[in-house]
C-alpha cells in the first residue's frame, strides 16, 4: 500500500530493494533482518528506563534471596535460634518472601505502564487470553499453597519442618512446581492484558530465573529428604 510506514512494510521494502524478485530466500540479507528486529523491539522496550531496571532487579533478586537465606539456615540454624523456634523463623522468611513478591509485581506493572503497548496485542482476543492465563495461574498458586501449607510453601524443609510424604494431590498431580509456573502464567496473562512487549520480556526473565532456581532447589530438597530417610532407616 502506498505510504505504508509500518515496521512490517519497512522490513519488506528494505529486504526487497535491489534484489531479483525470483531470487528466493538466498537474496535476503538476514543480518539486516536481525538488525531491523532488534531496532524494532527497542522501539517498544527501553532497557535503561529506571522502572524496567527495577523490575529486572526484583525478578532476579527474589529467588536469589530466598535460596541463599534458606541454605544458610539449613547449614547453621541461626534463624531458628534467633527466633527461638524453626516455625517462627520460617514464618519470618515466608513473610519476607511475600513482601518481595508484592514489590516484584509492583515493579513489573510500573515497567509495563512506563513503556509503549504493542498494537498487534491490543485487542479483545489477546485481553481475554491474558485473563484466562491470569485466572489459571491464580488457581495453581492458591491450590499449591493450600496443599503445602505455609511452611511447606515457604521452604520449611530447610528449617527442619519436613512433611511426612510427598504431596501428590492437585495441582501436583497435574504439573511439577505449580507454584512457580502458576506465578509465571500470572505475569504472562498480566502482560497480555496490557498488550505490553515489556511485560512479555520480563515474563521470559521470570521463567528463566525460576528454571535456574529449580536447578539448585530440587537436588538440595531431595538431599534433605534423603537424609531424613537415612535417619529413619537407622532407627528402625
Amino acid at each position: 500500500v502506498e505510504g505504508d510506514t509500518s515496521p512490517a512494510a519497512a522490513l519488506m521494502s528494505s529486504l526487497a530493494e535491489g534484489h531479483d524478485c525470483c531470487g528466493g530466500l538466498g537474496n535476503i540479507d538476514f543480518r539486516q533482518a536481525d538488525l531491523f528486529v532488534m531496532t524494532w523491539l527497542l522501539g517498544f522496550v527501553d532497557p535503561t528506563e529506571p522502572s524496567f531496571v527495577a523490575a529486572v532487579f526484583t525478578i532476579v533478586f527474589s529467588p536469589l534471596f530466598w535460596n541463599v537465606v534458606a541454605r544458610w539456615e539449613q547449614r547453621t540454624r541461626k534463624l531458628s535460634r534467633a527466633f527461638g523456634s524453626p516455625y517462627l523463623a520460617c514464618y519470618f522468611l515466608g513473610s519476607s518472601i511475600l513482601l518481595l513478591n508484592v514489590l516484584r509485581s509492583h515493579c513489573f506493572t510500573q515497567a509495563m505502564m512506563s513503556q509503549p503497548k504493542m498494537e498487534g496485542l491490543d485487542n479483545h482476543a489477546t485481553y481475554f487470553l491474558g485473563l484466562v492465563l491470569l485466572g489459571g495461574g491464580i488457581v495453581f498458586v492458591l491450590s499449591s499453597f493450600f496443599a503445602l501449607g505455609f511452611t511447606g510453601t515457604f521452604l520449611g524443609d530447610y528449617f527442619g519442618i519436613l512433611k511426612e510424604a510427598r504431596v501428590t494431590t492437585f495441582p501436583f498431580n497435574v504439573l511439577d512446581n505449580p507454584m512457580y509456573w502458576g506465578s509465571t502464567a500470572n505475569y504472562l496473562g498480566w502482560a497480555l492484558m496490557h498488550a505490553s512487549p515489556t511485560g512479555l520480556l520480563l515474563t521470559v526473565l521470570v521463567a528463566l530465573v525460576y528454571v535456574v532456581a529449580l536447578l539448585y532447589e530440587e537436588p538440595f530438597t531431595a538431599e534433605i529428604y534423603q537424609q531424613k530417610a537415612t535417619r529413619l532407616h537407622k532407627r528402625s
